[in-house]
């Protein structure tokens, strides 16, 4: 008898220092590959670095997360065709911030660690709830509350088009 596992390919949507690289470490480190453009800063090309990483570790049947702002649907894209390309289950985590809190989290980073609020700002402009629309077979809010509350998104979300935070 052989075991098969499922292959999982984990996309964060949120503004910067909404808890996505914390939540990674505490959930998925041991268990997942990690994949960030924080991690090449210097790449001219970090959409083509993201996409060749996530290619390898799926083509290695090694679990991954896209620990991102993904903040479209279109910024999520590419991920989810590279995911469904390997068979892969397609997990989205929302992280449910408001710009506020995310200012103020910000505010208490160091170094490199630290954005401009500008940036903040920036994806909190265009930032979209993922929906199972765009082809997520599971959903899941996020919210930071002295920790990590996961929520999964029902089956009234599965109709919905990507919508702004709070909308839903």
């Amino acid at each position: 008898m052989s075991l098969v596992t499922t292959v999982e390919l984990v996309i964060f949507t949120g503004l910067q220092a909404s808890g996505k690289s914390t939540f990674f470490q505490e959930r998925f480190a041991q268990t997942h590959a990690h994949v960030s453009k924080d991690l090449f800063p210097n790449n001219r090309n970090p959409n083509r670095r993201q996409a060749h990483l996530i290619e390898e570790a799926l083509s290695a049947g090694c679990s991954v997360v896209v620990d991102n702002t993904n903040p479209t649907p279109q910024s999520r894209k590419e991920p989810i065709e590279l995911g469904h390309k390997h068979d892969a289950r397609i997990v989205g985590y929302f992280f449910d911030s408001t710009l506020q809190e995310c200012l103020q989290r910000n505010r208490r980073r160091r170094g490199r660690e630290r954005v401009p609020d500008v940036a903040l700002y920036a994806t909190a402009k265009k930032l979209l709830a993922p929906s199972y629309l765009e082809g997520f077979d599971e959903l899941y809010r996020v919210r930071l509350a002295g920790g990590f509350e996961v929520h999964p998104c029902g089956p009234e979300d599965r109709a919905s088009p990507s919508v702004r935070p709070g909308e839903v």
